[in-house]
C-alpha cells in the first residue's frame, strides 16, 4: 500500500487500519522486524500524521495478527474459494487485520468490516477486491468464533520447528503454556537505578515489586512521560533480562567487561551498583544509544566499538558478561515478528557465532574470575548446549551453580544443572516474563 490519499483528512481509524496492513506486509513479505517497520511507517507512511491512538491501535492490530497468524490464516483459507492473486496487493493483510479485530480484539463486527472495506478502497490494487473483503469479513463475523472452538490454536500459531523444539525441551504442556503467554501484550518492567528508592518509585508509578526487584507497571502510556524517566531514576528492562547481571555478584569497585552490550540495560545495572564497566559492541550506532541512556541515568562506562569475537586488548577482567546474539525466541511476547522471521538455519548460524564468542570471551577472564553467558532464546541449542560444549573444551572453567536466592526465590527458573532458564509462562499470574538462559562459569 504505497499510494497515498489525495485528501488532507481521512476517516477516524482508517490510518490505523492502513498502517496495520502495511506493517504486516513489511514483516511477512519484506522480512523487516516489526519495530523497524513501525519506525518507518510513522516517519513516512500512513501513520506519519496519525494520532497517538491510531498509531497504538495499528501496532496492536499488527502484533495480534502476528501472534495469531496460524489460526487467522487457517480460518481465512476456509472462507476463500482460492488463493488471492498477486495483483490483489495488500488484500490478504487487510483480511488478516480484520480477522484479528473480529476474532481477538473485540472490535464490533460492523466497524471491523466497514474499516476493512474502506482500507481496501484506498489502495490501488486492493480496491478491486472490496466486495471480497466485505463478504469474507461478514462471514467471519458470523462464523469465526464457532470455528475457533474446533481448532488447536496453540499449535496453529506456532511455527512447526519451534513447536517441535519446545515440546522436546520442555514437554507439550509447557510448550502450550509458552504459546498462551505470547497471546497477551506484556506489562512494562523497569529496573530502578538505586535499590533504596525502589519502594518510592513503585508508589510513584503504581507498580508492583516482583521478587527479583523489578518494578512491574499495571499501565504505562508514553514511557518518556512517566515519573522518574527524565530524572534518570530507572530504565525499561524485562524482569528476566535483569537477572544475568546479578550473577556476577558484588561488583562494586570491580572491573567488568560487558560484551555485546547494547542497548545497555545490563551495563546500566552493573554501573548502577558501582562496577567499573567496559561496554563493548560492534555497532557504533547502538553504542551511541547506550551512551545516551547512561547520560540520562547519570551513569558512566567506558565504551568500545569492536567485534566481541576478535577483541584483543592485551588484558583480562575479573568479571565478564556475554549476552550473545541469538534468535531471540524468548522475546516473542514483545516481538511476535520473531516467530515468523527466524528459522532453523538462523538458529544454526547463530549457534556457530555463539560458540566462537563464548570461546573468545573465556580468554578475557582473569584467573579466578567469572563469566556469565546468556541469551534471550528458548532454544536449548543456544543455551545449555553451548555451555556443555564449552565446558567440554575448557578444563580451566567450571560451572558455578546459581542459588534460588539470587533469583528472588522464583520457583522453577533454576535448572538442575544450576543455570537460569526462564520461560514466558513463568510468573504467569503477574504477567509472565521473557525467556532467558544464563549460566555462570568460573575460571580456575
Amino acid at each position: 500500500m504505497n499510494d497515498r490519499d489525495p485528501e488532507n483528512t481521512v476517516a477516524p481509524g482508517l490510518a490505523a487500519r492502513r498502517g496495520a496492513a502495511e506493517l504486516l506486509g513489511a514483516v511477512l513479505t519484506r522480512r523487516r522486524p516489526l519495530d523497524e517497520a513501525i519506525t518507518v511507517e510513522m516517519a513516512t507512511g500512513h501513520l506519519a500524521a496519525a494520532s497517538p491512538r491510531d498509531r497504538a491501535f495499528a501496532r496492536l492490530i499488527a502484533a495480534t495478527t502476528l501472534r495469531r497468524l496460524g489460526t487467522i490464516d487457517h480460518v481465512l483459507t476456509q472462507m476463500l474459494d482460492k488463493e488471492l492473486p498477486k495483483r490483489a496487493g495488500p488484500t490478504q493483510n487487510i483480511l488478516r487485520a480484520g480477522a484479528a479485530e473480529i476474532l481477538f480484539l473485540g472490535v464490533a463486527a460492523h466497524a471491523a468490516v466497514d474499516s476493512g472495506v474502506e482500507t481496501a478502497a484506498h489502495d490501488s490494487a486492493a480496491r478491486h477486491f472490496k466486495s471480497l473483503v466485505n463478504a469474507v469479513l461478514r462471514r467471519l463475523a458470523r462464523e469465526g468464533k464457532q470455528r475457533l472452538d474446533a481448532l488447536d490454536t496453540e499449535r496453529l500459531d506456532t511455527p512447526a520447528w519451534l513447536w517441535e523444539s519446545w515440546c522436546a525441551a520442555y514437554g507439550e504442556e509447557t510448550a502450550r503454556a509458552i504459546v498462551r503467554a505470547h497471546y497477551a501484550d506484556p506489562p512494562l518492567d523497569i529496573s530502578v537505578k538505586r535499590a533504596d528508592e525502589r519502594t518510592h518509585w513503585a508508589a510513584e508509578l503504581g507498580a508492583d515489586i516482583l521478587p527479583t526487584g523489578t518494578l512491574r507497571l499495571k499501565g504505562s502510556g508514553r514511557i518518556e512521560a512517566l515519573p522518574g524517566f527524565a530524572e534518570g531514576a530507572w530504565w525499561v528492562q524485562d524482569a528476566a533480562a535483569a537477572l544475568p547481571a546479578k550473577l556476577l555478584g558484588d561488583v562494586a569497585g570491580r572491573e567488568v567487561l560487558d560484551l555485546c552490550a547494547a542497548p545497555g540495560g545490563k551495563t546500566a545495572a552493573l554501573a548502577g551498583v558501582g562496577a567499573r564497566v567496559t561496554a563493548l559492541d560492534r555497532s557504533g550506532a547502538r553504542l551511541e544509544r547506550l551512551k545516551e541512556n547512561l547520560t540520562r541515568l547519570g551513569l558512566e562506562a567506558e565504551t568500545i566499538v569492536a567485534d566481541a569475537g576478535a577483541f584483543a586488548p592485551g588484558r583480562t577482567w575479573e568479571r565478564v558478561l556475554l549476552d550473545a546474539p541469538c534468535t531471540a525466541t524468548g522475546t516473542a511476547r514483545r516481538h511476535p515478528d520473531v516467530l515468523h522471521l527466524k528459522s532453523p538455519a538462523d538458529r544454526d548460524k547463530l549457534v556457530r557465532l555463539q560458540t566462537k564468542l563464548l570461546a573468545h570471551a573465556a580468554t578475557l577472564v582473569a584467573p579466578g574470575g567469572s563469566l556469565v553467558y546468556c541469551t534471550c532464546s528458548l532454544e536449548p541449542e543456544e543455551g545449555i548446549a553451548r555451555v556443555e560444549e564449552f565446558l567440554g573444551r575448557h578444563a580451566d572453567f567450571r560451572r558455578a551453580p546459581v542459588d534460588t536466592g539470587e533469583t528472588g526465590g522464583i520457583a522453577g527458573i533454576v535448572t538442575g544443572e544450576g543455570d537460569i532458564r526462564t520461560l514466558p509462562c513463568h510468573l504467569s499470574a503477574e504477567g509472565g516474563m521473557d525467556g532467558f538462559f544464563a549460566a555462570r562459569l568460573e575460571r580456575g
